[in-house]
């Protein structure tokens, strides 16, 4: 398992009328397996997990399973309980996940903002989860921010393997980083700061960005690497608009810069609404022929 590069939280194709579109999917996976992606969240955030049924969800996990070439596979599990994050989980152990992305829960937020309840809820569902969890921490969804003194005590446990930080709070992932003990692998899913958490000591990235710009994302993690670091931040400013679409359009935006970019986005499930006219415009102006060309050609 890869936890130290780029993973991609792939986009759930979906056909016009709604359905799944496994075609669309396969052929978005086939390209991203010739990028440097290290490999694929499936049915996170970024997938519209919220919008998705438990057979749904499973029919992703195969579907990705079956097309990813070896890449490393991390199942999106989020669920309110227990009970239902394991049964997720259940279903991608079953097709050989490496590990499980593990949402905080928040519908109860009165009660699952105290410290014990989060401490309590994670700790269940890695005592009984076959593969290792990461811990999903994303505030600006969720409305609770999980705090480094959480954090601690849940790294003890030998099956969290990882935290997944998507706030965008470079104090945070500095607290983190420093905070938690040497090597344990902290992954931003700052698009639009990747390099920065990388200078933080962040050991990879969940980068949405990587729906439409999988190589160019990359460029940024392989310069660094290559102790390139002018390299390594001229790459992060080329797409640091680009970067920006799902913050500021949400998932219909990056399904759209997606299509711009020559891969299948298609329209967002509803609630989600289409973009405008308008919108559309501003997107096309983020994504113009140069990063079209450093997405996956």
């Amino acid at each position: 398992m890869t936890l130290n590069g780029i993973l991609a939280p792939i986009c759930t194709p979906f056909t016009e009328n709604g359905d799944l579109n496994l075609s669309a999917l396969r052929e978005n996976i086939a390209t991203y397996n010739r990028t440097g992606l290290a490999g694929y969240v499936v049915a996170g955030s970024t997938g519209e997990a919220a919008f998705l049924g438990r057979d749904e969800r499973r029919t992703l996990f195969q579907t990705v399973a079956e097309t990813a070439e070896g890449k490393t596979l991390i199942a999106g599990s989020g669920a309110e309980s227990v009970r239902e994050t394991l049964a997720l989980i259940h279903d991608a152990a079953d097709l050989q996940y490496d590990a499980a992305l593990v949402l905080t829960p928040h519908y109860y937020c009165g009660q699952m903002a105290r410290p014990e309840a989060q401490v309590g809820f994670f700790r269940a569902v890695a005592d009984a989860s076959p593969i290792p969890v990461v811990v999903y921490n994303i505030p600006q969804n969720t409305g609770i921010d999980l705090p480094l003194e959480v954090l601690l005590q849940l790294v003890e446990h030998p099956n969290i393997v990882a935290i997944k930080e998507s706030s965008a709070d470079l104090e945070k992932v500095a607290s983190l980083t420093s905070g938690l003990p040497a090597g344990f692998p902290v992954l931003t899913g700052a698009s639009a700061k990747f390099y920065e958490c990388l200078r933080l000591g962040a050991a990879g990235g969940i980068l949405a960005i990587a729906n439409a710009l999988p190589v160019a994302t990359q460029l940024i993690l392989d310069c660094y690497r290559a102790g390139d670091i002018a390299g390594s931040a001229e790459a992060q400013r080329q797409i640091a608009d680009a970067a920006g679409v799902a913050p500021r359009f949400g998932i219909a935006g990056l399904k759209y810069a997606m299509d711009l970019s020559g891969f299948y986005g298609g329209p967002a499930r509803l609630p989600l609404l289409p973009l405008t006219a308008q919108q559309k415009k501003e997107v096309e102006g983020l994504f113009g022929a140069k990063l079209a060309q450093l997405s996956h050609r």
